[in-house]
């Protein structure tokens, strides 16, 4: 039978399981790479600026179909979304490893950064719908945020182990048992959510049957499809080529409006589609666009922790790969503990939005005391790993709050589209701001050389000045969640904040999907002009609407 959402004990266990294996494997080929580059370079012939593109067409296919992936989840069923891309992530990864040409590698790895966006962008979604009640949202979400988190640091520590014991295919092997084994329990352990639309065709094999009611099949925005896609994979191609370009040359300056374009030719589309790709009412929410907002300022300024960080062990303390991996594992410790054990309960008892503003606070003081650490005669005890547990303690309580709110208002029928766009928030940032960052820290190293600074110091200093930046960004964070993520207003109307992610044991998150669309903003009202005439348009064209479902009801993944 499949697995219903309200199901207790082991069987909704080993669905988040199965989902969190899934990502965590995503998340660990993200940052695996990285230790293998050198090694990479050396057997296939890779030029230093086309070693790059290892990395960059992951990045691109992955942050461009993210929000494609979502919605299409959710027009077409999430699970089947999710075991087609652990399937085509696990063939992506064996072409890696057999590659034997720096254009083999580098096309099979954005087919696996194209199948990671499809597991990316419907796990979440499927996770929301598995825990409706806020208690266990919450503790779920931490254990997702973990998973997230933990993978970039073991991503490094896997890597280094692996290049140095055996070789660099062996980052892309380890993918095969994962993916295949989350794949098939994914069929098993994970409902059928496909709209009745999608499933009927095949149930109804042989015999016809009268049309029932919602059997039209959904239809895709196909021309909102194009544009969004081209726009965000060019504008993250633009991002990642301020490297080499700049961020003032006139290439630069050209894709950034060329993407820009394209992204307000997708906005203008939407408002006109009949069936939109990314219908904007979901940016009515106060709370989802706030939380999108803090998220890419956070990631923008987190990612500058694990990317500046392992540049300084290495580059002026001499750290090889292994030794970089075990020097930030503390920080995955840490994590583990904040999200697994501490973050739900904090959350149900002071509220996410309370519990998210220090956290970021705590994050930023911990890239301010990386600012201080010496260019010469670091000490790890004293001058990195006080850094290190701070950053743990930040992120293990920030990110499973934030994902938390940025999902709060997800009704079935859209919760893979929020996932889309809170994972594209993410990745969005998470490249600007490590783009930008590095861009600061090689000026500043440059100017310091040039005055005859040495080069430990020199290098010292640009990654002080990125520090100083990215906790800037959290302080930035903290401040917009401050704003846009504030408490109920006076009169005492509630607000989603505290509807589905306070007193879980009282309100629950299916009390946020079945409140009325005009508190939410999420779907349209029933008794609007326009959902009048789009459903007399349907009779006249002979097609019969679903009629909503009754409040109270749980739904399915």
């Amino acid at each position: 039978m499949p697995l219903r959402p309200h199901a207790a004990g082991s069987s909704r266990g080993a669905a988040l399981a199965v989902l969190s294996a899934g990502t965590l494997m995503i998340i660990l080929d993200g940052t695996i790479v990285n230790v293998a580059l050198p090694s990479i370079r050396r057997d296939l012939g890779f030029s230093q600026s086309s070693l790059a593109w290892v990395v960059n067409a992951y990045l691109i296919a992955f942050a461009g179909l993210l929000l494609l992936a979502g919605r299409l989840g959710d027009l077409f069923g999430r699970r089947r979304i999710l075991v087609t891309g652990l399937a085509a992530f696990t063939v992506a990864s064996l072409l890696c490893g057999f590659a034997d040409s720096a254009g083999l590698l580098i096309a099979a790895r954005f087919v696996q950064g194209a199948a990671g966006a499809m597991v990316s962008a419907v796990s979440l979604g499927m996770v929301i719908a598995l825990y409706p009640d806020a208690r266990g949202r919450a503790r779920a979400m931490g254990v997702y945020s973990f998973v997230q988190s933990a993978g970039g640091v073991l991503g490094l520590l896997v890597g280094g182990i692996l290049t140095q014991a055996i070789n660099w295919h062996w980052i892309f092997f380890v993918n095969l048992p994962i993916g295949s084994a989350a794949a098939l329990l994914s069929l098993r352990l994970l409902p059928d959510d496909r709209p009745a639309a999608v499933r009927e065709p095949r149930e109804s094999r042989g015999e016809p049957r009268e049309p029932r009611a919602g059997s039209a099949r959904p239809g895709v925005d196909a021309p909102g499809a194009v544009l969004v896609t081209a726009a965000l994979m060019l504008g993250v191609y633009t991002i990642v080529g301020t490297t080499g370009r700049g961020w003032t040359s006139p290439a630069t300056a050209g894709l950034a409006a060329l993407s820009a374009l394209l992204l307000a030719g997708f906005l203008i589309r939407q408002t006109k589609a009949a069936e939109p790709l990314m219908p904007l009412r979901i940016f009515r929410s106060r709370i989802v666009s706030g939380a999108n907002v803090v998220l890419a300022l956070m990631v923008a300024g987190g990612f500058g922790f694990q990317f500046m960080t392992s540049l300084y062990l290495q580059q002026v303390l001499g750290y090889g790969p292994v030794r970089i991996g075990l020097a930030l594992a503390p920080t995955g410790a840490m994590i583990g503990v904040m999200s697994l054990l501490l973050s739900a309960r904090l959350g149900a008892r002071f509220g996410q939005r309370a519990v998210l503003l220090p956290s970021l606070l705590l994050f930023a003081g911990g890239f301010l005391i990386l600012a201080r650490a010496p260019s010469a005669h670091a000490s790890y005890p004293a001058d990195i790993l006080p850094a290190i547990l701070v950053f743990g303690v930040g992120f293990g309580l920030a990110m499973p709050s934030l994902m938390t709110l940025g999902m709060s208002e997800a009704t079935p029928a859209d919760s893979g589209l929020l996932s889309g766009v809170f994972n594209t928030a993410q990745q969005i940032g998470g490249a600007l701001g490590l783009s930008v960052l590095a861009a600061l820290a090689a000026a500043r190293t440059d100017r310091k050389l040039a005055a005859g600074h040495s080069v430990p110091a020199a290098l010292t200093s640009g990654y002080h000045l990125a520090f100083v930046v990215a906790a800037g960004l959290l302080a930035l964070g903290a401040a917009v969640a401050a704003v846009l993520l504030r408490p109920p207003s006076s009169d005492g109307s509630k607000d989603s904040t505290q509807d589905s992610t306070r007193n879980g044991t009282q309100d629950s998150a299916q009390d946020s999907a079945d409140r009325a669309p005009e508190a939410n903003g999420l779907s349209a009202p029933a008794s609007s002009p326009a959902r009048n005439r789009s459903q007399d348009r349907d009779q006249d064209q002979g097609q019969v609407r679903p009629a909503a479902a009754p409040k109270g009801r749980t739904a399915r993944v």
